[in-house]
């Protein structure tokens, strides 16, 4: 008997368990503006403020450095700079002492923070930040990769090849040959609570840091890196974020390291929130790519060999340049078997903040390479895309007939996409509504409709494979509450509310016997980041490890203080059936303490069945992969380039999900900001190195009339994860955010009908008006060149 089996009844079930429909935790508290953030706790006595100097060049060695006005500014107290570190003066994430808490004598990237100014109020610690006189000499900047070489010139980190078979013959030898390139733009994060830290300092060498960070560990590493102290010392708490998306994995060590360090030396709580302009300045972003592509094909459709080289604007210091660029490779193929491939990483140094992890984490941009491939490879042969993209699937789950093997020799042994796509295209009246669109394009002649249905298949687990693991805390009170504690941050995606389910399907009680905690390094130590989707896997599968070891306890006390064998103890709603009587949950607990009962666990889990080989390229480094397929409609004006999104449906598998309303808000979300990213969201630098869209007045998400006009999300309620994960569930954050590719899919399909679909539009992105505009304009000259 599985003595940890859900309860099979007909009848009455727990509030809030697994499966079931549940708001996120502080739905109703983010309405109303009552969530707590860190700007909203109430100031300790003696809060000091701080606020950063950035650079004004992008590259240039700092000949004098003259503070004085800003140390006698109004209000200011103390000033910092890198000589001020009390241990090292470096925050790289990589170990690779490329990254400095503050510059000291070069700048590498324009607004790169050189100096901190600590001061009464945050006005006054702003102003003076402006204070600062720097004489620069300057040296040679690079801003774009697009002219560099990815063989000689400069790399922040050691690029990665993945390959199987051999691509260049296949490729040499197919009947049909394509070489191109293709281009991508970066995204900033946006989050709308910005970066912030509020150190509190302690006695001996103690300091608690309030930080907006996915990953509490690294920032408790980091700043007793700085401080030059254990990290038993620092103590790191996250209640919640105003959103992340993976731009607080490590960009928060830099906030809470000066906040930490001005803090000690002052004995005062320092807090630190930066302006949304240098916010954007001075933090990283998704990583903007050249992608060069050379693919062989048969008159068919099916790719026989293709060849990518993924060359990324990494910026100044690795960061997680390096993860992020291989994990572009790792989502090369998408959900097709390349027979043939070689793929090459080229993380590229410019004099640009350095780029960093946004969600997906490099995965985004590895599809939209093989995605050009498939429309080139269609255009050419003169197919649809979606037949062409069926051509060229992985083999079905359970098929045997070899086409079933990564660029990185994983098997992808869970494929569902054929059934996936096979339902979005009869739910969604794909063959129709293309036919409908390819007769209204041909009467009209301003107006033009596109259409697209794209698939994604994305891994989940770290790449790196010691991040896979977790832990967690729960402690059962005597009147039967439950207090749950573990690593994973909350940043609105609802892990918090997951997790609670998880813990409170195992006792079987209602989930608001389950109390929520704040995420701190001082209850459980050395966890990995909240990222890779990888939230509720891990930390759903340590607090319900937790919570079965103190399962097992209570059946091995009942069973021996009501003398009735294990196997007759049953976890019911709200209560325990102990042979043949029945007590409430709260009675078993309070006879359990009386009996002397350990009601605390911390609970411990790591993914099976990983691992890596960087230097080979070969391994498996995903438990599994999540699959989804989506379907867009748009319309263009050709004369301004302007357009809507008329119609997106989506089918998304989150194998058995913990709880439907927070995935499909989940996947709404996370289509949304992706298509963002591939449409309106574009970074400009100028041509001194400065980030020209720094605000919201130049930087444009995606807002409520952008979204599309039908919005119709689904979920493949029939899926099941064939691993072993928490309720047989999927990851949920990441894999949808690679849905908006079907936008700018049927963007492209749109601007291809002005030449009568004879010619790949090659749309690269943000597909903004002015792109469309111009490939609009470029396919009238290419199609006029056809015909004259």
């Amino acid at each position: 008997m599985n003595k940890h089996a859900a309860p099979d009844l007909s009848a009455a079930r727990i509030s809030g368990g697994v499966a079931t429909d549940q708001r996120h935790d502080s739905a109703h508290k983010h309405v109303t503006g009552s969530a707590v953030y860190i700007d909203d706790m109430p100031e300790p006595a003696g809060t000091l403020h701080a606020s950063l100097g950035l650079s004004t060049v992008a590259h240039a060695t700092i000949v004098s450095l003259d503070l004085s006005a800003v140390r006698t500014a109004p209000g200011v107290v103390a000033v910092l700079t890198g000589d001020d570190m009390p241990g090292e003066n470096d925050i790289s994430p990589t170990g690779l002492h490329d990254e400095p808490v503050l510059a000291t004598s070069k700048v590498q990237f324009h607004g790169q923070p050189i100096f901190a100014v600590i001061a009464h109020t945050r006005d006054q610690a702003r102003r003076a930040s402006r204070l600062g006189k720097i004489e620069y000499a300057p040296l040679p900047v690079v801003i774009d990769v697009g002219d560099l070489d990815p063989a000689s010139d400069k790399l922040v980190t050691k690029p990665l090849t993945l390959k199987r078979g051999d691509a260049a013959a296949a490729i040499a030898a197919a009947p049909r040959r394509i070489r191109a390139r293709a281009r991508v733009g970066g995204q900033d994060h946006f989050y709308l609570e910005g970066q912030i830290a509020l150190a509190i300092p302690g006695e001996d060498h103690d300091v608690t840091v309030y930080s907006s960070t996915q990953h509490p560990s690294e920032v408790q590493h980091m700043v007793a890196h700085v401080l030059g102290v254990p990290s038993h010392a620092v103590t790191i708490e996250v209640r919640r974020m105003g959103g992340g998306f993976g731009g607080k994995e490590t960009q928060a060590n830099q906030f809470a390291a000066i906040a930490a360090v001005a803090a000690k030396r002052l004995r005062r709580p320092v807090k630190l929130r930066p302006d949304r302009d240098d916010d954007m300045s001075a933090t990283g972003k998704r990583h903007d790519f050249v992608i060069d592509y050379d693919v062989g094909f048969d008159d068919e459709g099916n790719i026989l060999g293709v060849d990518f080289v993924y060359a990324a604007r990494c910026g100044f210091s690795a960061d997680l340049s390096g993860a992020v660029t291989d994990r572009a490779l790792f989502h090369c193929d998408n959900t097709y078997f390349l027979p043939a491939v070689k793929a090459v990483s080229a993380p590229l140094y410019t004099n640009t903040v350095s780029n960093t992890a946004f969600r997906g984490f490099g995965g985004p941009q590895g599809v939209v390479g093989i995605e050009r491939v498939i429309d080139e490879v269609a255009f050419a042969t003169g197919l649809d895309p979606l037949d062409v993209r069926r051509k060229n699937f992985y083999d079905r789950m359970g098929e045997e007939k070899g086409r079933d093997v990564t660029p990185y020799h994983q098997k992808v042994e869970d494929n569902i996409i054929h059934r996936i796509v096979a339902e979005l295209e009869e739910s969604a009246n794909y063959r129709r509504r293309r036919r409908e669109i390819r007769a209204f394009n041909a009467n009209s002649e301003v107006i033009k409709r596109g259409l697209a249905l794209t698939p994604v298949k994305f891994g989940i687990s770290f790449t790196a494979t010691h991040f896979n693991q977790a832990g967690a805390l729960v402690h059962v009170y005597t009147d039967g509450s439950v207090h749950l504690n573990h690593g994973g941050t909350e940043m609105g995606q609802g892990l918090y509310v997951k997790v609670a389910q998880v813990v409170a399907e195992e006792f079987q009680i209602d989930l608001d016997q389950v109390k929520i905690t704040a995420t701190t390094t001082g209850k459980v130590p050395n966890t990995s980041a909240t990222a890779a989707s990888s939230g509720s896997d891990l930390n759903g599968m340590a607090a319900q490890d937790a919570a079965r070891q103190i399962k097992d306890r209570l059946i091995a006390f009942a069973s021996q203080a009501h003398g009735v064998p294990a196997d007759q103890i049953l976890f019911l709603p709200n209560r325990v059936r102990i042979g043949n009587q029945e007590i409430p949950f709260s009675e078993l607990i309070r006879q359990a303490y009386m009996g002397r009962v350990q009601l605390s666990a911390a609970g411990f889990y790591k993914t099976p069945n990983i691992h890596w080989d960087r230097d080979k390229g070969q391994g498996r480094p995903f438990y599994y992969f999540s699959y989804g397929a989506a379907c867009a409609e748009v319309s263009i004006d050709t004369l301004t380039g302007e357009y809507m999104i008329e119609r997106v449906d989506i089918l998304h598998d989150t194998g058995r999900s913990l709880n439907r309303a927070i995935d499909i808000g989940q996947v709404e979300g996370a289509f949304v900001q992706g298509t963002g990213w591939l449409t309106t969201e574009e970074l400009v630098w100028g041509a001194k190195g400065e980030l020209r869209t720094h605000a919201p007045s130049t930087y444009k998400i995606p807002l409520a009339s952008d979204r599309p006009k039908i919005f119709n999300v689904a979920l493949a309620d029939w899926s099941v994860n064939r691993e072993k994960t928490v309720h047989r569930s999927k990851a949920v954050g990441e894999p949808p955010f690679v849905l908006g590719m079907s936008v700018l899919h049927a963007l492209s399909d749109a601007v291809a009908s002005v030449a009568d679909y004879r010619i790949c539009p090659r749309l690269d992105a943000p597909a903004t008006p002015e792109r469309v505009l111009m490939a609009v304009e470029r396919m009238k000259r290419e199609a006029a060149g056809l015909t004259s």
